[in-house]
């Protein structure tokens, strides 16, 4: 049963869903402002997408002609700004963004706990445990990625039982190896449910974009929100699984 203080926490895919939306109306202009700085973060990264075109040549690659030497020159010039900026926008990927997500991830749990949200955990990382988020980020991204070359089907496993790496990295302070076990501990039983949320939650960025684009932000809060609140229900089944059987 739900008391005053604390949110109905039972892992579910409707369960989470559900307070996931009382989260979010709850806390509403705190995670809108989180998630707003989320996207913020994330605008270098389209910066960074260089994109090449061989028809920025003033003339064709097989017309050339007698001035082939200017446009080598140039394919070369493009050459090397394209794997500049390529460079940069992995630097970006693997070792600033990752801070502002694993920190925006636990004030949504913060949040689902009745935690009042602080800002300062977007950047907090930096100063605290960087070095294990960059790698279990790194890890996680690594293993995902293998298991997709091994037939797609196991890289989508593996990224449902990894979902609470980063949630795992800032609430507990366990290194990579270790968040990444006990996310797979913690996710035995949940990963349809974690597949499902996950299908769900493409068709809620699609409604929220269609919206007038600005539903977007909604859409998003609500699926951190429901997210962090399965993170936290799961948590407690394991923890205290009499407790949590009783709500």
């Amino acid at each position: 049963m739900e008391t005053n203080n604390e949110y109905k926490l039972v892992p579910g895919f409707g369960n989470s869903f559900g307070t996931g939306w009382r989260v979010m109306t709850d806390n509403f202009l705190r995670l809108f402002l989180v998630i707003l700085i989320l996207a913020i973060v994330s605008a270098p990264l389209k910066m960074f997408n260089f994109h090449f075109d061989l028809s920025d040549l003033h003339r064709g690659l097989w017309n050339w002609g007698n001035d082939w030497g200017h446009d080598l020159f140039s394919l070369g010039t493009f050459g090397i700004f394209a794997a500049f900026f390529g460079l940069l926008a992995m630097l970006y990927s693997f070792l600033v963004k990752p801070v502002f997500e694993y920190g925006g991830n636990i004030i949504f749990v913060h949040a689902v706990r009745k935690i009042k949200p602080d800002f300062e955990y977007l950047v907090k990382g930096f100063m605290e445990n960087y070095l294990h988020i960059i790698l279990a980020n790194l890890l996680v991204f690594a293993l995902v990625v293998l298991g997709l070359f091994a037939l797609i089907v196991p890289g989508i496993i593996i990224g449902c039982r990894l979902a609470f790496v980063s949630y795992i990295i800032m609430d507990k302070k366990l290194d990579p190896i270790e968040a990444v076990e006990l996310s797979w501990k913690l996710t035995k039983g949940h990963g349809w449910q974690i597949f499902f949320m996950g299908f769900v939650s493409i068709f809620i960025v699609i409604f929220g974009l269609c919206m007038l684009i600005v539903g977007i932000f909604p859409a998003l809060m609500w699926i951190c929100s429901s997210f962090a609140s399965l993170y936290e229900s799961v948590l407690r089944e394991k923890e205290n699984p009499a407790e949590v059987t009783a709500v």
